[in-house]
Protein backbone atom coordinates (compact mmCIF):
# COMPACT_ATOMS: atom_id res chain seq x y z
CA UNK A 1 0.00 0.00 0.00
CA UNK A 2 1.35 3.24 -0.90
CA UNK A 3 2.16 5.53 1.94
CA UNK A 4 0.00 8.81 2.45
CA UNK A 5 1.79 11.63 2.55
CA UNK A 6 0.55 15.71 2.91
CA UNK A 7 1.70 18.43 1.57
CA UNK A 8 1.46 22.23 3.04
CA UNK A 9 1.68 25.62 1.13
CA UNK A 10 5.04 27.13 1.79
CA UNK A 11 3.67 31.05 1.91
CA UNK A 12 7.40 32.76 1.97
CA UNK A 13 7.95 31.05 -1.77
CA UNK A 14 4.25 31.11 -3.00
CA UNK A 15 3.02 33.85 -5.23
CA UNK A 16 -0.89 33.93 -6.53
CA UNK A 17 -1.12 36.23 -8.95
CA UNK A 18 -3.99 37.13 -11.83
CA UNK A 19 -3.79 39.53 -14.91
CA UNK A 20 -6.57 41.70 -17.04
CA UNK A 21 -6.03 43.64 -19.76
CA UNK A 22 -6.61 46.79 -19.96
CA UNK A 23 -8.22 49.48 -22.41
CA UNK A 24 -6.54 47.77 -24.78
CA UNK A 25 -3.01 49.32 -23.79
CA UNK A 26 -1.92 47.87 -20.64
CA UNK A 27 -2.93 45.39 -18.23
CA UNK A 28 -4.41 45.20 -14.19
CA UNK A 29 -2.00 42.80 -12.09
CA UNK A 30 -3.16 41.81 -8.73
CA UNK A 31 -2.24 39.30 -6.19
CA UNK A 32 -3.61 37.71 -3.31
CA UNK A 33 -2.06 37.36 0.29
CA UNK A 34 -3.40 35.33 2.03
CA UNK A 35 -4.12 31.35 1.02
CA UNK A 36 -3.99 27.80 2.38
CA UNK A 37 -4.57 24.50 1.09
CA UNK A 38 -5.02 20.98 2.25
CA UNK A 39 -3.11 18.02 -0.23
CA UNK A 40 -2.49 14.71 -0.11
CA UNK A 41 -0.82 12.38 -2.21
CA UNK A 42 -0.02 8.71 -2.69
CA UNK A 43 3.89 9.06 -1.68
CA UNK A 44 5.45 11.98 -4.22
CA UNK A 45 2.78 10.99 -7.11
CA UNK A 46 1.20 14.24 -8.30
CA UNK A 47 -1.13 12.37 -10.18
CA UNK A 48 -3.25 11.12 -7.14
CA UNK A 49 -3.17 14.27 -5.71
CA UNK A 50 -6.48 15.74 -3.67
CA UNK A 51 -6.29 19.40 -3.55
CA UNK A 52 -8.69 22.00 -1.52
CA UNK A 53 -6.69 25.60 -2.16
CA UNK A 54 -8.41 28.72 -1.33
CA UNK A 55 -8.28 32.22 -1.19
CA UNK A 56 -9.21 35.05 1.20
CA UNK A 57 -10.75 37.51 -0.98
CA UNK A 58 -10.03 40.54 0.85
CA UNK A 59 -6.24 39.82 0.78
CA UNK A 60 -6.54 41.27 -2.73
CA UNK A 61 -3.86 43.75 -3.73
CA UNK A 62 -3.69 45.67 -6.85
CA UNK A 63 -1.21 48.27 -6.28
CA UNK A 64 -4.09 51.13 -6.28
CA UNK A 65 -5.79 51.32 -3.19
CA UNK A 66 -9.10 52.58 -4.76
CA UNK A 67 -9.30 49.66 -7.02
CA UNK A 68 -9.04 47.37 -4.67
CA UNK A 69 -11.75 48.34 -2.71
CA UNK A 70 -13.42 48.68 -6.06
CA UNK A 71 -12.74 44.93 -6.91
CA UNK A 72 -14.04 43.99 -3.28
CA UNK A 73 -17.41 45.64 -3.68
CA UNK A 74 -20.68 44.38 -4.76
CA UNK A 75 -19.70 44.51 -8.60
CA UNK A 76 -16.77 42.28 -8.55
CA UNK A 77 -16.03 39.81 -5.73
CA UNK A 78 -18.78 41.06 -2.80
CA UNK A 79 -16.40 39.86 -0.31
CA UNK A 80 -18.36 40.69 2.93
CA UNK A 81 -21.19 38.13 1.60
CA UNK A 82 -17.83 35.85 -0.17
CA UNK A 83 -14.95 35.73 1.79
CA UNK A 84 -13.57 32.88 -0.40
CA UNK A 85 -12.55 31.70 -3.58
CA UNK A 86 -12.35 27.69 -3.35
CA UNK A 87 -10.47 24.82 -6.25
CA UNK A 88 -11.07 20.92 -5.57
CA UNK A 89 -9.13 19.10 -8.14
CA UNK A 90 -10.44 16.30 -9.69
CA UNK A 91 -7.66 15.56 -11.71
CA UNK A 92 -3.54 15.74 -12.37
CA UNK A 93 -2.75 14.29 -15.70
CA UNK A 94 0.90 13.92 -17.28
CA UNK A 95 0.51 15.53 -20.73
CA UNK A 96 3.47 14.62 -23.58
CA UNK A 97 6.11 17.40 -22.29
CA UNK A 98 8.23 16.06 -19.50
CA UNK A 99 7.41 17.81 -16.07
CA UNK A 100 3.89 18.88 -17.61
CA UNK A 101 0.75 18.09 -16.60
CA UNK A 102 -2.84 19.06 -16.79
CA UNK A 103 -4.55 20.12 -13.49
CA UNK A 104 -8.63 20.12 -13.90
CA UNK A 105 -10.99 20.79 -10.97
CA UNK A 106 -13.60 22.87 -10.03
CA UNK A 107 -13.06 26.94 -9.26
CA UNK A 108 -16.21 28.90 -7.08
CA UNK A 109 -16.77 32.23 -6.62
CA UNK A 110 -19.29 33.93 -5.29
CA UNK A 111 -21.31 30.83 -4.63
CA UNK A 112 -21.28 29.72 -8.47
CA UNK A 113 -19.09 26.50 -9.70
CA UNK A 114 -17.29 26.08 -12.85
CA UNK A 115 -14.71 23.25 -13.68
CA UNK A 116 -11.43 24.44 -15.59
CA UNK A 117 -8.27 23.61 -16.68
CA UNK A 118 -4.74 24.67 -14.91
CA UNK A 119 -1.40 23.89 -17.30
CA UNK A 120 1.47 23.18 -14.58
CA UNK A 121 5.07 22.41 -14.93
CA UNK A 122 6.79 20.80 -11.99
CA UNK A 123 10.19 21.20 -10.56
CA UNK A 124 11.60 18.09 -8.88
CA UNK A 125 11.37 17.35 -5.03
CA UNK A 126 14.31 18.77 -3.16
CA UNK A 127 15.51 19.83 0.13
CA UNK A 128 15.51 23.42 1.80
CA UNK A 129 18.49 24.97 3.46
CA UNK A 130 16.20 23.37 7.58
CA UNK A 131 16.12 19.87 5.41
CA UNK A 132 12.49 20.22 4.29
CA UNK A 133 11.38 18.12 1.49
CA UNK A 134 9.69 20.35 -0.99
CA UNK A 135 8.09 20.03 -4.16
CA UNK A 136 7.91 23.22 -6.55
CA UNK A 137 5.05 23.95 -9.37
CA UNK A 138 4.17 27.22 -12.04
CA UNK A 139 0.50 27.36 -12.58
CA UNK A 140 -1.13 29.07 -15.48
CA UNK A 141 -4.78 29.46 -16.95
CA UNK A 142 -7.20 31.49 -18.38
CA UNK A 143 -10.86 31.80 -17.35
CA UNK A 144 -13.95 34.37 -18.70
CA UNK A 145 -14.81 36.57 -15.04
CA UNK A 146 -18.20 36.82 -16.58
CA UNK A 147 -18.59 32.79 -15.58
CA UNK A 148 -18.60 33.70 -12.17
CA UNK A 149 -20.75 36.60 -12.37
CA UNK A 150 -17.68 38.96 -12.64
CA UNK A 151 -19.77 41.06 -15.04
CA UNK A 152 -18.99 45.11 -14.48
CA UNK A 153 -17.38 47.14 -17.29
CA UNK A 154 -17.36 50.12 -18.91
CA UNK A 155 -16.55 51.65 -22.13
CA UNK A 156 -13.95 54.00 -22.54
CA UNK A 157 -14.30 57.30 -24.98
CA UNK A 158 -12.76 55.43 -28.18
CA UNK A 159 -14.96 52.52 -27.41
CA UNK A 160 -12.66 50.24 -25.88
CA UNK A 161 -13.86 48.68 -22.66
CA UNK A 162 -11.95 49.01 -18.84
CA UNK A 163 -11.16 45.60 -18.36
CA UNK A 164 -11.32 42.31 -20.67
CA UNK A 165 -13.32 39.52 -20.05
CA UNK A 166 -10.84 37.36 -19.90
CA UNK A 167 -8.35 36.81 -16.70
CA UNK A 168 -4.92 35.03 -16.62
CA UNK A 169 -3.74 33.24 -13.78
CA UNK A 170 -0.20 32.77 -12.87
CA UNK A 171 0.90 31.34 -10.02
CA UNK A 172 4.31 30.25 -8.01
CA UNK A 173 3.80 26.97 -5.82
CA UNK A 174 6.06 26.07 -3.01
CA UNK A 175 4.84 22.87 -1.03
CA UNK A 176 6.17 21.12 2.13
CA UNK A 177 6.26 17.45 2.58
CA UNK A 178 5.13 16.29 5.83
CA UNK A 179 4.38 12.54 6.83
CA UNK A 180 1.43 10.99 8.39
CA UNK A 181 3.86 9.47 10.88
CA UNK A 182 5.46 12.82 11.83
CA UNK A 183 1.68 14.25 11.61
CA UNK A 184 0.80 11.36 13.92
CA UNK A 185 3.36 12.41 16.36
CA UNK A 186 2.66 15.93 16.64
CA UNK A 187 -1.30 15.18 17.27
CA UNK A 188 -0.45 13.19 20.35
CA UNK A 189 2.29 16.00 21.52
CA UNK A 190 -0.34 18.37 20.83
CA UNK A 191 -2.84 16.27 22.81
CA UNK A 192 -0.39 15.60 26.01
CA UNK A 193 0.36 19.38 25.91
CA UNK A 194 -3.53 20.22 26.37
CA UNK A 195 -3.98 17.17 29.00
CA UNK A 196 -0.74 19.02 31.08
CA UNK A 197 -2.36 22.96 30.85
Amino acid sequence: MSAKTKWSVNPAHTEISFKVAHLLLSNIKGVFKKFDASIETKENDFTSAKIVFWINLSSLETGDKKRDEHLKSAEFFDVKKHKKMTFVSDGFEKTGKDDCYNLWGYLTMKGITNRIKLDVKSVSPAKDLYGNETAGFTINGKISRKDWGLNWNRASDNGSVMGSDEVLISCKLELLKSNEEELAIESVQSMSNTNNV
